[in-house]
This record gives structure tokens, sequence and C-alpha cells, in this order.
């Protein structure tokens, strides 16, 4: 399978949703919450896009060849590139019901796609337990290689999850902490809410485990998770689909990395769809990224073999891009590689 077979498949499924884009920048797509898009009028979701895209960077190719390294460690694991795919649940409600692929079949996708290219995918949690549980299944199917990710319900229903992340040996665990404002949740009735600092250090003193916060948009909210003990965090407007109007993530970046940097691991994701996008946020001070629509088009389109190609193409652009920038290794992608 090629990429271009790949896009052919995922636009031939009768009642995707998603319209396969040749760019996924959220235009197409606006206010369709559930379903792909951003919330509201969609600008959140466009400018993540938008802005990354005014991001310039320097062209530099006067230096001693160099192998280009794009491996990284992070929580005690090795990868082969910063790159991962973001978690998604409740794929019927977002993505169709005729297609057929539920959240155990996606994620089997996401799980073993990412493990055959040298990464690691999140997965979801949502309105239905099994939206949680059903990839947690696949995750102990390929001996815990993946991030499991919680909403923000009640103390006990979170703490009873990461127990059964625990049981399927995953490297570490997350909350989507800004899910308190998804209107899926809200619309089935299901108690979630925003945690302040005492109730999150609760649950990242139940396990030994990682614990990344996802959902990080300020310098002061990255402070309080720190202060809360976890081990990173995602800087994410949740793909604007909670909060209309909110800034750009890569805007956000240099704040939360000059707050934390150094005392956390610092991912990133929003509108990230190129090597050379992952190259961008490296240079601003981001350890990796997540990605997350465009996994779901190579999931439809392709199951694991689609992921790992994916996967792939994106880690190759990246490869490209420092090697055109003077990058040998993640370590040397510096903020001098943005044009000023």
């Amino acid at each position: 399978m090629d990429f271009k077979k790949l896009i052919e498949n995922a636009k031939q499924i009768e009642g995707f949703k998603c319209r396969v884009c040749p760019q996924c920048n959220g235009k197409a797509c606006r206010g369709e919450v559930p379903g792909p898009g951003g919330k509201d009028s969609g600008m959140a979701f466009i400018r993540n896009y938008d802005k990354l895209n005014e991001i310039k960077v320097n062209l530099d190719t006067i230096y001693a060849p160099v192998s280009v390294d794009t491996s990284l460690e992070l929580f005690g694991k090795p990868f082969r590139y910063p790159i991962f795919a973001a978690p998604i649940g409740g794929l019927i409600p977002n993505y169709g019901d005729k297609h057929g692929i539920d959240d155990y079949h996606y994620s089997k996708a996401i799980i073993e796609g990412c493990k055959r290219a040298g990464t690691i995918g999140f997965t979801g949690d949502g309105a239905k337990d099994e939206f949680y549980t059903e990839p947690l299944r696949v995750i102990r199917e390929n001996e815990g290689w993946g991030i499991p990710t919680i909403k923000p319900w009640k103390q006990e229903e979170v703490i009873k999850r990461i127990e059964l992340a625990e049981k399927a040996g995953v490297p570490a665990v997350a909350m989507d902490i800004d899910a308190a404002g998804l209107i899926l949740l809200a619309m089935a009735g299901k108690p979630v809410s925003p945690k302040p600092v005492e109730e999150l250090k609760e649950i990242i003193s139940a396990t030994k485990l990682p614990f990344i916060l996802k959902g990080i948009m300020t310098a002061k909210g990255a402070e309080k998770a720190l202060e809360t003990g976890a081990s990173g965090i995602v800087v994410s407007n949740h793909g604007g689909r909670v909060l209309d109007h909110t800034p750009a993530t890569v805007e956000v970046l240099p704040e939360i990395v000059r707050a934390v940097g150094g005392k956390m691991k610092i991912l990133i994701d929003g509108g990230i769809r190129t090597g050379l996008d992952v190259l961008k946020v490296l240079a601003l001070g981001a350890d990796g990224v997540l990605i997350g629509r465009p996994y779901v088009v190579a999931a439809f389109g392709g199951a694991a073999e689609g992921v790992e190609l994916y996967t792939n193409r994106i880690g190759v652009e990246l490869e490209e891009a420092m090697l055109m920038t003077g990058c040998g290794s993640l370590q040397e992608i510096t903020s001098e590689v943005i044009y000023k």
C-alpha cells in the first residue's frame, strides 16, 4: 500500500464523516461536533493549523554531513520518532456508523501500526465504558504497548481506570483534563468536571506510572500541572473541540516552555500535519508531538498498515527537514531553526 491508495480507500468508506480533505485544516468540518470538526465557528481548530503554517524555518546546508537521528527516550521507553497518535474515542458517533470501525478496531490499527513504526499510540475514553475498556484490551493484546487516556471523571472512577491500565502493563497513563467541556459527555449526562490541584495530586499519588496531563494552554496551567506531580503535559486545546476562539497551541507553547521546560516533558498537538511542523514545534521547545485526525484517515484507509505508513511518512519528512536545517539529532533542533 502507498499513501495515495490509503487516501483513496478512506474516501470510499460509506458514511465516513471525515471528508478526507487535501489539507486537514478544519474549514470544511467547522462546527461538526459530534463529528470531526472544531466547536461552533471552528476557529480554534483552524487557527491551530494556520499559525503553524505562518512559522518559517532557516535553511542551512553548509556543515559536515551527519546521519540524522530522530530517536528519543520518553518515560523510560525508546522511540524511533517523537511522533505519537493522539487519543480519539467514540469513533462511531464522531466518524460515522456505516463503516463498522468501532473503538476496538480503531485502537487495534493505531496501537499495532504505531508499534511497527517504532512509536506509540494514546487511546481514548468516552461516554460509554467500552470507549476506554476496548482500547485497553488492544493494549493488553500488545503487551502493554499504548498510553490510555482517562476523562476527568469522579475520583473513584479515575483511580479504577488507572488500576485497569496498570494491570495492562502500560508505560504511562494520561488524562485529557480539558474534556471537562466536551459537549458529547454533557449530552450523555456523564459526570466530568474540572479538577483542582489537590484532587489531581491524589490521583497521581495513587499510581507509580508516569502521569501526563493533556489540555494545558497557559503558563499558569503548566505550573499547576507541575505542582500536581505530573511527569508531563500535552499543550492542547482538544483539537478546538471544547472551546471556540482559543489561541493556537503553537502560540502558547513558548511561554509554557519558559515556565516548566526542563522540569517535565512537554508534548503538543493541534494542526500538526507534516514532519516540518514537527521540526517547528521541537525548535520551540516541545519534546514530542501528538497527531489526531490524520491518524483516523490512516486507520480507516489502511488499518495497522496505514498507520505504520503514515507514521513513517511524517518521520521521513522530519528527517528531511532536519537534514536541510543542519540538525543531526533532536537535541540540535533549537530556536535557531526558526526564521524571525
